[in-house]
């Protein structure tokens, strides 16, 4: 390398330890500003691990094939960056770890979002799509759509991000996550509002569309799918807010100096949205097939057409 070489905007020393250091000096050197908890790292790895091996196990004995796309990997992605921040426990000014924990812990929750915009639209086509402002399939065609965009803009702003060797490209970066986080978070926000308008509607019984589908009974097991599709939206929708004031407030900014919002805002919602849907899974819960018209191909999974 030549002399004249750029030099990465965020220093890269060859020490692994931090000691002696003060906490001025932490904050200058490391690419957290803190060095990352030990035990709350470990913490989260574990509990990522286990709920990926239960959803690996609950989708191959349900045989539910689309969770392998969605919930599996964000589950994976979780477990990933997770490592990361734990490896940088160990070696705070590697970079490596650092941009790996970046990259995987901003785009692993989408792919669970696609999980919840599939089971809406399940949930409506077995109660009534006649009380939902858009057809079953719609959810997932546009909602998915929406978090596909969200993920490949995340995923561009998180490699230039993390790959930036001056100010103006990790700012481009930057702000290109924050455009696909607030993406995410717009999108969640019409969601919810429809999801919340679908509940309304059912329970009052006022249907907004025409459609040849009779009302469908809530019985426990939809009623907890229910549940479980309102807590995980819920849990996401907490994390996008706090990730885009977090990168809205900038790189330099305050909320992301403190790591107790992003153990809290990040790590805890997404942990919470994964086991929400092992403990209320849908193979269980959907297991129950409608009549022969109504069965997808899954085990025991039934839908009814719209």
């Amino acid at each position: 390398m030549s002399a004249t070489a750029t030099t990465p905007l965020i220093p890269t020393y060859t020490p692994s330890t931090t000691a002696g250091l003060s906490p001025a000096e932490i904050d200058y050197v490391s690419s957290y500003h803190y060095v990352p908890t030990q035990w709350i790292c470990i913490l989260f790895v574990v509990l990522f691990s286990i709920s990926f091996v239960l959803h690996v196990a609950q989708a191959l004995y349900y045989r539910m094939w689309w969770l392998f796309i969605t919930v599996i990997p964000g589950t994976a992605g979780e477990v990933i960056g997770w490592a990361g921040r734990l490896w940088s426990f160990y070696n705070l000014l590697n970079q490596v770890p650092f941009k790996m924990q970046l990259v995987s812990l901003v785009i692993a929750p989408t792919p669970l979002l696609a999980a919840v915009f599939v089971l809406l639209g399940r949930l409506i086509a077995r109660l009534g799509p006649q009380y939902s402002r858009l057809p079953p399939r719609w959810y997932t065609i546009v909602f998915v759509s929406c978090d596909v965009i969200s993920l490949l803009l995340q995923a561009a702003g998180g490699a230039r991000a993390a790959s930036a060797y001056s100010i103006e490209s990790i700012h481009q970066g930057s702000n290109i996550l924050l455009a696909g986080i607030a993406f995410q978070l717009g999108a969640m926000s019409i969601f919810l509002l429809l999801a919340t308008e679908f509940g309304l509607n059912y329970l009052l019984a006022r249907p907004v569309r025409h459609t040849s589908t009779k009302r469908g009974a809530l019985d426990a097991r939809l009623a907890w799918l229910a549940v479980g599709v309102g807590l995980s939206t819920l849990f996401l929708y907490v994390r996008a807010i706090y990730r885009t004031i977090e990168l809205a407030d900038g790189w330099l900014g305050h909320v992301i100096r403190v790591q107790a919002y992003f153990d809290g805002m990040d790590g805890a919602m997404v942990v919470l949205a994964v086991w929400t849907l092992n403990f209320l899974h849908p193979g269980f819960l959907l297991r129950e097939p409608v009549d022969a018209k109504g069965w997808d191909g899954e085990k025991g999974v039934g839908v009814t057409k719209a």
